[in-house]
């Protein structure tokens, strides 16, 4: 079975009030790119992939009107995809959901929300005290996680949790100082997140449910001068929690070496690209033995996504972020 992560810039501009494709010449939300352009891109990727199960992380909308499963059926459909079916947990306000597209040929897949003092269902609230103070932060997800009961047709059972964590990017700060606070309140956040996840990971790992937790963590090393701050990574603790991911291992351990990368943010001031590891696909260690394999798409790094011009330029225009996949024995 092959799993895939992949967040979509901007996926939502591409569909009208009705969640019908739009494709024309208008510009979408990446910069220098069409509608028409990015849906084709993203088509050709998603073609590629040959993925069984896909998590698209910033989705289009669901609201008044529109429908995140109707959208993204109705974008198979057109462009012929085997991944013809699609599931998502609760809406949000961001108009960026979390929402599964898979293959029913292969697999079953069914929002299963869970509830526990350890753990409040993702779209409640949290408390928890992260310093000193001994007062409790009330925490919430503006984007709650996907909990996905999966079936295998081999009838093997699992639990699959999509994940869009907080951005640690201080958005509208106006100064040097407001930008400081915003970010350390960001992490803060983030970090609250990463701990209410990983409780419902160790609650899944108790009762031996093997579990894969995948999308975009919005955490790497490097990515901000705050990292240190708190101590520990949201990846660290996640890892902690007895899930694995070599991009993450090897990204996060003593001395790392070149760090591998799923994103790639251009700097225009400084004439440049900042590359940074977001997204991961992280499996519980009962899931260890049956053979994974972890790939990232990435149009510069990977020799099959270089070679193939068409997919490379793909890659490059459907999305900042590229996607990672998890080949494995279910």
């Amino acid at each position: 079975m092959r799993l895939a992560t992949y967040n979509i810039e901007w996926f939502a501009n591409l569909f009208d009030k009705n969640d019908a494709l739009i494709m024309d010449d208008s510009w979408s939300g990446r910069h220098d790119v069409t509608r028409a352009q990015q849906v084709e891109a993203i088509a050709k990727v998603l073609t590629a992939l040959e993925a069984d199960a896909i998590l698209i992380v910033e989705a289009p909308n669901t609201g008044k009107r529109q429908n995140t499963v109707r959208a993204l059926q109705g974008f198979a459909e057109a462009f012929d995809l085997r991944t013809q079916r699609a599931v998502m947990g609760f809406a949000n306000d961001t108009h960026q959901e979390l929402a599964l597209l898979y293959d029913p040929e292969v697999l079953t897949a069914q929002h299963a929300p869970r509830d526990d003092a350890n753990a409040p269902r993702f779209d409640r609230s949290f408390q928890i005290d992260l310093d000193v103070d001994a007062t409790e932060d009330v925490v919430r997800f503006s984007k709650p996680p996907l909990e996905l009961r999966v079936q295998s047709n081999s009838g093997f059972e699992f639990r699959m949790i999509g994940a869009h964590l907080k951005s640690k990017a201080p958005h509208g700060a106006e100064s040097r100082d407001e930008a400081i606070r915003i970010s350390i309140a960001n992490r803060r956040k983030q970090l609250a997140q990463a701990i209410w996840l990983s409780r419902r990971v160790a609650d899944h790992v108790a009762a031996q449910e093997p579990v894969v937790l995948l999308g975009d963590l919005n955490d790497g090393p490097g990515l901000d001068e705050f990292e240190h701050l708190f101590g520990h990574s949201s990846v660290e603790i996640l890892l902690q929690a007895g899930l694995f991911d070599p991009h993450a291992v090897t990204a996060h351990g003593p001395r790392p070496g070149s760090v591998p990368s799923t994103a790639r943010f251009a700097r225009p001031k400084e004439g440049r690209f900042l590359e940074a590891l977001l997204d991961y696909v992280m499996i519980s260690e009962d899931l260890r033995n049956r053979q994974p394999a972890w790939r990232i798409w990435h149009p510069f790094r990977d020799a099959t996504c270089w070679t193939s011009v068409e997919l490379r330029e793909a890659l490059l225009t459907a999305s900042d972020h590229f996607p990672v996949t998890l080949d494995i024995e279910l």
